[in-house]
Formats: C-alpha cells, structure tokens, sequence
C-alpha cells in the first residue's frame, strides 16, 4: 500500500534532506534519513521515501510531502504518532492517508510555495533565529515587490541557479512572487511549477540589492534576460527559509493545504 506523509521539520543542525549515505548506514544528518529510518521501525522492515523538494542545508518545511510503499498494515494514525516518536525533536509528521499507488509526491506536484524572511533591524535576531536571515539596512520592500514582478512569468533562470545545480534545463514558470513588509520583518513569498537549486535565496540575495537601493529595479530583467549567474546578487542565508510545501491536483483527496484551489487544478 502507498501512503502520503506531511512532514514538517527545522533543517538548522541538518546537511539538507537528501540522505548522504546508503540506506541503514550512519552518515551526515539529513532529514530523509532520520524520516527512514524512524518509518522502519514503525514498519519493523526497511522503508524508503520519495519528496515533492529537496531542501538544502538549513532550510526548513512547513509542510513536505513524502510517499512510500509498505505492506505492513498500520493505520495513518500509527504512521503518524509511532514515526513521530522515533524521530528527533526537529522533525514531526503532521498527518499520513493512504494514496493510490500511482500517486507521486514529487512528479504529482504541479506546484512548490517558499516564504523567506528577513529581520530588518540594526540588531541581528535573538528569538526564533534559525527562522529569520537578517538584514541590518533598510530595506525598501515596496521596491523590492515591483522588481520582483519583473520574474513573474514562464523565464529561463540560469541567472538565479547555482553552477552545482543538475537541472536539464533551467526554464521555469514563476507563479506569483510577493514582498511586503511586517513590522521589523521584510517576507518574499514565491509559487511556481518547480525550482532550480538555490533558485529562491538568489532571488532573494538579487532583491535586497534592490532593496538597499544599490541597483535598481530594472536591473532584475537585466539579470533575467543575461541569464548569467556571475553578475547577479549573493545567494541568501539558508535560515530564512520555509519550504511552504506543494501543491496536489483535488483527484488525489490530501490535506487543503497542499492542494490546489478548485480553480487552478
């Protein structure tokens, strides 16, 4: 049988989500393996999952979704509190439902959410720190919006991928990117039908260029349009990082928050 998990976690003292080493062997910390491993003592047999997104180092997840195949008959709510007790403090399962076998939680997506914040203050952040990058300028958030509409669209974004990333090709459709201000806090939000690796942190690292009045606004469809990474803004701490989780047509029955609005299905 083929379950689907939403897994929520901080990735701060993590090497990412990707397991580093093979399946039941010790290695660097990763989500994937801490979930694995705690899935197969629930199942008592080895168990392995797929994701919707990997994340880097230090970035967190709202909601990741996973799947995985196990014979072993346990109920979703066995799934849920018997994994989450073998699992450190930093990583949870929120919920666990039975799928159809040709469900995917990462080709079944048809969209990825982020939110990234920024304390923007002269003192750096003491509470909820791993959550928040930090930005000491002042930054102006509505300019920030306008030059992030300049991404909004179907793009290549070689200029926003890092050379590591393994992506056939770097064609992309940005669904919305918002910024705004909160108080002390600048927030960047952004959907599209998949991302490049670090896409979201050089966006952001291009945007508070932007924001600090260093370029202006035009300079993103600049960036865009050379499609050249060496020229474009730093890559943006991890820590500010929320992977939101993605988005699932209404025929797969999951939790509203990963699913698509009936309009956009």
């Amino acid at each position: 049988m083929r379950y689907a998990l939403g897994v929520e976690y901080d990735g701060t003292d993590f090497h990412g989500w990707q397991r580093l080493s093979p399946h039941g062997q010790p290695g660097e910390p990763t989500v994937q393996a801490a979930l694995e491993e705690a899935l197969s003592r629930v199942a008592d047999a080895p168990v392995q999952v797929i994701c919707a997104g990997r994340t880097d180092a230090g970035v967190h997840a709202q909601c990741q979704v996973v799947h995985f195949d196990s014979e072993v008959p346990r109920p979703p709510r066995s799934w849920v509190l018997g994994t989450t007790t073998f699992l450190p403090p930093a990583v949870c399962v929120r919920w666990c439902q039975a799928v159809p076998d040709d469900f995917n939680a990462r080709f079944s997506a048809r969209a990825r959410r982020y939110r990234y914040r920024l304390l923007n203050r002269i003192t750096r952040p003491a509470l909820a720190r791993q959550l928040l990058s930090w930005e000491r300028a002042p930054l102006d958030a509505d300019a920030m919006q306008r030059a992030a509409q300049l991404l909004v669209g179907e793009h290549d974004f070689n200029a926003f991928r890092t050379v590591h990333c393994q992506a056939a090709h770097a064609n992309r459709h940005l669904h919305y990117l918002k910024v705004w201000r909160e108080g002390e806090q600048v927030v960047v939000e952004v959907q599209a039908n998949a991302f490049l690796h670090h896409m979201v942190r050089n966006i952001v690292g291009s945007l508070l260029l932007v924001g600090r009045g260093e370029k202006p606004e035009a300079w993103i469809a600049e960036l865009l349009a050379g499609r050249d990474r060496t020229v474009a803004g730093p890559t943006a701490p991890s820590g500010g990082l929320v992977f939101l989780g993605p988005l699932y047509p209404q025929q797969w029955g999951l939790p509203a928050e990963v699913t698509l609005p009936g309009a956009l299905d």
